[in-house]
């Protein structure tokens, strides 16, 4: 029995009131009600008493006027009249269906109460079917079918029907499982029909299947509306093989069926099979409907602009009524191709309107960011009379969120209050989004999320995103737990946001515990190839090669983005080989590399300086046409620059017909690094002539250039202009390479004091820059003193014991170099392994000092003495044999005369191996590129492009 307060809250209070409306429903005047007597179930008898109508207004009811009824109590057993019936109750139930007077049929529920109608399945059912659709009563048609003692498969395929139209799915699907389960009810077509549209919804393959198994079980394998069914639950999961398998048991079939397979082709993005089913449609004789062009006419952004004029012309040939449906699907088209003017000829072209094509139109002035016209129209329809809705204002306030200035888009938050819209997920996201891009405040998005009546997937999203955004980690992570115990969950947008805070934070710790759920979502079967791109790139970005190696193997389907995200994280990590390597991987997948990979591997060349590998990349970007895009050319300039081909560079350079700042910086790199310091400040000249603005980074290279040829005034006023002329304040990196600048030039006095002056607290690596300087001018007092403060900032760093010890060893004071390496020793410290590399035709061989397990070593030794016997003077004794004279030796062996030898070396290149590099050229007399962790070096005829500035 239901609870009379919940019958409260719908209205159902009186007795009287519930008899009035019966008897409104009764023919002719002096109609009377009296008791109808039951047997109850304890087998006592229930009576109601009756009441006398004044008028009868049955038939004005027919006309469309309102039931109004007066009623009065009648004492039990009163005059004769019309007895309240399970047929009057039946019949007054499907006359509100009928005529839509919904909260009206539900006023027949108490007097069914309190006859002891409720053991009637059909009235049960009826009553059910009136509670469905009242508005806002799904909870209450939920407590009613939960009481009622007798369900049948009506009662419960009613009861899955309203949880679809409520958007409820998993809970349709769980009351399917509930019936079966039970056996309550044997499921019939329209059970079946219900279930395939909930998995459709969901994307659920599994229960489908088993539905569609369940259907050939029962014997419904003729039932055109399941196979339609069938049909579009298989197009919508993609499967269209079973789709086309399933359309061909339908036969014929009809214009819905037709349009049914259609859309599933289109949404598969099997565009030619989808048009040529089309066609077969029009060969077989069956007219396309509405609904048909409309789905071709969404499809028009992927098939081209031609093919919708094409479908637009034979819509007008076929004499198909131009419908709202059809005007806003061709609005929708014109607007997606930017074509306003025809948009809006068809806007004009018949005087029907609707809110959603009005809405369609000024999407599209959105869309082309013509903002005054899309407000314009939106003002137009406003004035035609028609109340913008939900999805006109969301669409508006995204465009909001685009504007440089914020005041329409709090005219249009103030006419959302206005309209009572605020609550609506919707409109309250996109407002969201307009105050998180557009104000440095969270307080907004977060109050406008709680006004959210019933937030969804993307009102948590934009909310965590806004957290993300101004570093509240912690916070974003609460959102995201108190979001799924709200049955929200969250989706690839979610979790990629969370990511990114997780990666903006360095919480490895979260990443891998966001790792973990990812991992059991896919265990359900939901696999999102973007949400495994943005794991494999918080990985990346964090530096777990590892990690990232594994995700990229896991991972069942890869695409660009894929790659992408991989090879920039290694080469962050310096694992230029392994980028290199991810090349022969892409082919195999038959992925082509694009305007973002590329440069990635252009990169990873170009820290490798594989210039072979780089040439090759060149040519594929000529072939494929990517040298034209902007980020290539910038990585092929990068490239021939640190592969010290400074020529090839400015050639690239100038193929680039508007150079972007990133442009300018990588010539002039290439120009510094190379030793073109002249070119280098001419081409900044060049740069700021052209109407390019300098950064940071350029004043950088700028400074880095005076420093490495003697130009110390020169650097010094830069470094004044950079911040008096273009406005650009000074950080840390600009006093490093200032205090380099006057280090180089032996003025060790006003580089210390250029340290205490800065604006900043110094670091370790500016006193380590100064202690280099002192080193290499043997000033051993101020040396020791920027030691000293070097080691207190930084104690783990080796580079400063190591810097210290070769300074008191230059001085002639070997006990304190060898305390120092004691001290080293002490704490576990080990000098950074010196490597170099040298590519041989198109393969790169690495070299260090005492590796014996190196197949060519033998040989390469004595190479090595063969070219110290042939020069002269023979180079000092105690130059050893580093790793880049066994590189240079293994390139003289295995390269033809002629071509530059190139080495790459992760250190500085030590003064003893600098005088063997330049005797080397002179005696073999070809060119010897060593590129250093500082410069390039180009060797010939024994002289060095450095000019002693190294």
């Amino acid at each position: 029995m239901l609870s009379g307060g919940w019958r409260d809250r719908i209205g159902c209070t009186s007795l009287a009131r519930g008899i009035g409306f019966v008897s409104s429903s009764l023919a002719g005047d002096g109609v009377a009600l009296r008791p109808d007597h039951r047997r109850r179930p304890n087998g006592e008898r229930a009576a109601v008493g009756t009441a006398r109508r004044s008028y009868c207004p049955f038939r004005e009811a027919e006309r469309g006027s309102s039931f109004r009824v007066e009623t009065e109590a009648l004492p039990r057993g009163g005059g004769g009249g019309a007895v309240v019936s399970e047929e009057l109750c039946l019949r007054l139930l499907s006359e509100c269906n009928r005529s839509g007077e919904f909260k009206r049929g539900v006023s027949i529920h108490s007097p069914m109460t309190k006859l002891g109608l409720l053991d009637n399945p059909l009235l049960n059912n009826t009553l059910l079917s009136v509670y469905c659709k009242v508005s806002c009563g799904e909870m209450e048609a939920r407590k009613l079918f939960d009481e009622l003692r007798l369900r049948d498969v009506v009662s419960w395929t009613t009861m899955m029907s309203a949880q679809v139209k409520a958007g409820r799915e998993e809970e349709a699907l769980d009351l399917f499982h509930d019936m079966v389960s039970t056996g309550s009810a044997v499921p019939n077509e329209f059970t079946l029909s219900c279930v395939l549209r909930c998995c459709s919804s969901l994307g659920r393959s599994l229960p489908g299947l088993r539905t569609h198994a369940q259907i050939l079980k029962q014997g419904f394998q003729c039932n055109r509306v399941l196979l339609s069914s069938l049909v579009d639950f298989y197009g919508k999961l993609e499967m269209v093989e079973e789709a086309l398998k399933v359309f061909a048991e339908v036969g014929e079939g009809d214009a819905v069926s037709w349009t049914i397979m259609i859309s599933g082709l289109l949404q598969a993005g099997e565009w030619a099979r989808a048009l040529q089913l089309f066609s077969f449609m029009v060969v077989q004789g069956i007219n396309p409907n509405e609904f048909t062009f409309a789905r071709l006419l969404s499809a028009s952004a992927h098939l081209g602009p031609r093919f919708g004029e094409s479908l637009h012309s034979r819509l007008i040939s076929s004499g198909v009524e131009l419908s709202l449906v059809l005007k806003t699907a061709l609005v929708d088209m014109y607007s997606k191709w930017g074509r306003m003017g025809d948009a809006l000829k068809v806007f004009e072209q018949t005087p029907e309107a609707d809110v959603t094509l009005w809405t369609a139109l000024i999407s599209g002035y959105v869309q082309d960011s013509d903002i005054e016209r899309a407000v314009g129209k939106f003002c137009q329809m406003e004035a035609a009379g028609i109340p913008p809705a939900s999805f006109t204002y969301a669409g508006v306030l995204s465009a909001c969120s685009t504007l440089p200035t914020p005041e329409l888009g709090l005219q249009l938050h103030s006419r959302v209050i206005k309209a009572g819209l605020d609550p609506d997920a919707s409109v309250g996201n996109a407002l969201m989004d307009m105050y998180t891009k557009c104000f440095s405040s969270l307080k907004e998005p977060v109050l406008l999320f709680s006004a959210i009546k019933l937030p969804n997937v993307v009102s948590w999203t934009v909310l965590i995103t806004a957290l993300v955004l101004y570093h509240q980690l912690e916070e974003a992570l609460s959102a995201l737990v108190e979001m799924q115990l709200a049955q929200v969950q969250p989706n690839s947008f979610t979790l990629t946001a969370v990511l990114k805070g997780c990666e903006l934070a360095r919480s490895l710790v979260q990443v891998r515990k966001l790792h973990a759920y990812i991992l059991k979502i896919q265990c359900r079967g939901l696999y999102d190839l973007s949400l495994w791109n943005s794991l494999l790139d918080a990985h990346t970005r964090l530096g777990e090669a590892e990690d990232s190696w594994k995700i990229f193997n896991e991972m069942p389907r890869r695409d660009e983005i894929t790659y992408t995200s991989l090879a920039a994280g290694l080469n962050k990590m310096g694992l230029h080989e392994e980028t290199l390597g991810l090349l022969p991987r892409m082919r195999e997948e038959e992925l082509k590399m694009d305007c973002f990979s590329l440069p990635c591997f252009l990169s990873a060349s170009a820290g490798m300086a594989a210039i072979e590998a780089g040439r090759q990349l060149h040519c594929y970007a000529v072939r494929s046409g990517l040298d034209s895009q902007i980020s290539v050319v910038n990585g092929l300039v990068d490239l021939y620059g640190k592969c010290g081909d400074a020529t090839e560079a400015g050639a690239v350079f100038r193929s680039i017909p508007e150079p972007n700042i990133v442009s300018w910086n990588g010539l002039i790199s290439a120009l510094a690094s190379n030793g073109w310091f002249s070119d280098a400040l001419s081409a900044f000249e060049s740069m700021k002539l052209s109407g390019s603005q300098p950064d940071g980074i350029t004043f950088l290279l700028v400074l880095y250039a005076c420093s490495h040829s003697g130009l110390a005034d020169l650097g010094l006023d830069y470094f004044s202009a950079m911040r008096e002329l273009h406005g650009i304040p000074p950080e840390l990196d600009h006093y490093v390479c200032l205090v380099d600048l006057l280090g180089r030039a032996g003025r060790l006095e006003e580089a210390a004091a250029l340290i205490q002056e800065m604006p900043f607290q110094p670091d370790a690596l500016i006193y380590k820059t100064l202690l280099g300087a002192c080193k290499l001018r043997r000033s051993l007092l101020l040396g020791e003193a920027a030691a000293r403060r070097a080691l207190e900032l930084n104690p783990e760093d080796p580079a400063i014991y190591v810097l210290l010890s070769r300074m008191y060893d230059d001085a002639g004071k070997p006990e304190l170099a060898e305390e120092m390496r004691r001290a080293m020793r002490n704490r576990g410290m080990k000098k950074e392994l010196g490597q170099s590399w040298v590519e041989i035709r198109n393969r790169v061989y690495r070299f260090t000092a005492r590796d014996g397990s190196n197949p060519h070593m033998e040989r390469v030794h004595l190479m090595v003495d063969d070219l110290e016997r042939r020069m002269a003077p023979p180079p000092p004794a105690a130059s050893g044999r580093h790793s880049e004279k066994l590189a240079v030796a293994f390139g003289l062996l295995n390269t033809p005369s002629g071509p530059p030898i190139r080495v790459i070396k992760n250190l500085r290149i030590c003064v003893d191996c600098h005088e063997f590099m330049q005797l080397a050229s002179a005696v073999t007399s070809r060119e010897i590129v060593v590129r250093d962790g500082s410069r390039f070096h180009s060797f010939r005829n024994g002289v060095c492009s450095c000019g002693g500035f190294w």
